[in-house]
């Protein structure tokens, strides 16, 4: 499922045993696709030694507050990432 500029999306919850490019701390938050940069080879896959199709990569950004709580009222955060990290609140 390829995402929209300005969608909002969802990061999974997932703990993956190994590599990921997703950091635990954006597991589960609510964000909105900033940027579509393209497909890129897997980045989970190939830190593991395997070949990787190649997955569309997004910039997603997520209000502070969602993420660290009322403190971060004011912060945004922004991360680059992989198509297989997020799901559709639409």
């Amino acid at each position: 499922m390829q995402f929209n500029l300005g969608e909002r999306v969802r990061t999974r919850l997932q703990n993956p045993e190994g590599h990921t490019r997703l950091p635990a701390y954006l597991c589960g938050r609510i964000g909105r696709i900033e940027r579509v940069i393209g497909a890129f080879p897997f980045a989970d896959d190939r830190a593991c030694g395997r070949g990787s199709a190649a997955q569309m990569l997004y910039t997603v950004c997520f209000a502070g507050s969602d993420v660290w709580g009322d403190d971060a009222q004011a912060a945004t955060i922004s991360a680059d990432l992989f198509e297989s990290y997020l799901e559709s609140l639409a």
